[in-house]
């Protein structure tokens, strides 16, 4: 099948083959079957992969693979920082442009206080005329326990200024970053051969899993 792809084959291989390396991840190495599945709007496609292989191997021996429904976080496409009409990603250049989870209160306070706005005046949701300040409003609105849309989050900071919005954004990503980079540090500082032995326990734990998944699927087969 990959010759129809003529020089774009490798890319089109390297396609599929995440896209298998997620459905096993889904049907062999979890007891019991994903059945929903948290995935980047860019990753719905490995999803779609995966049902159509489960829906045709049922069709054709029975009912065995659940179809995994794709489950799409509101917040699905964060910004970057400091070029805020692009997606936020680990691979640009500029460390500012975005927040990881090991970041120190100080480091996202320091990003968010150098992140692109602009010189208007004033707080509005616009995400073509104002991409800076919008990409600020939607982090916020996500954050906030209250909730809220992206216009009514703006509304309720008309008397706000750009360097307060900064200030209540950095606050709101270190609350929920924070117990996620203390677990994190918590797990690093353990003894040397801890996450050796977690990931040794999780591999017989996939492969007792992935053996039972396939006598199944043998079984259904007939073989």
């Amino acid at each position: 099948m990959l010759h129809n792809y003529g020089n774009g084959g490798k890319k089109a291989l390297r396609c599929f083959s995440q896209s298998v390396l997620i459905q096993a991840g889904l049907h062999y190495f979890t007891n019991p079957m994903a059945t929903h599945v948290p995935v980047g709007e860019d990753q719905k496609q490995h999803i779609e992969f995966t049902r159509y292989t489960a829906n045709s191997f049922n069709h054709l021996f029975g009912s065995l693979f659940p179809a995994p429904e794709g489950l799409i976080s509101p917040a699905r496409r964060v910004m970057s920082l400091k070029d805020p009409v692009h997606k936020m990603s680990k691979s640009e250049v500029d460390p500012k442009s975005r927040i990881l989870l090991t970041d120190s209160q100080k480091d996202i306070e320091k990003k968010i206080k150098s992140a692109l706005t602009d010189s208007e005046p004033g707080i509005s949701y616009d995400p073509v005329r104002r991409p800076g300040i919008s990409n600020l409003i939607e982090i916020l609105s996500h954050l906030e326990p209250s909730g809220g849309t992206c216009d009514e989050v703006a509304s309720g900071l008309q008397s706000t200024s750009i360097k307060g919005l900064k200030d209540l954004v950095a606050a709101a990503i270190n609350s929920h970053v924070q117990p996620i980079r203390d677990r994190y540090f918590e797990i690093i500082g353990k003894e040397a051969n801890y996450l050796e032995d977690v990931a040794e326990q999780g591999a017989v734990k996939a492969r007792t899993s992935a053996n039972n998944t396939m006598k199944a699927v043998r079984s259904a087969m007939g073989l």
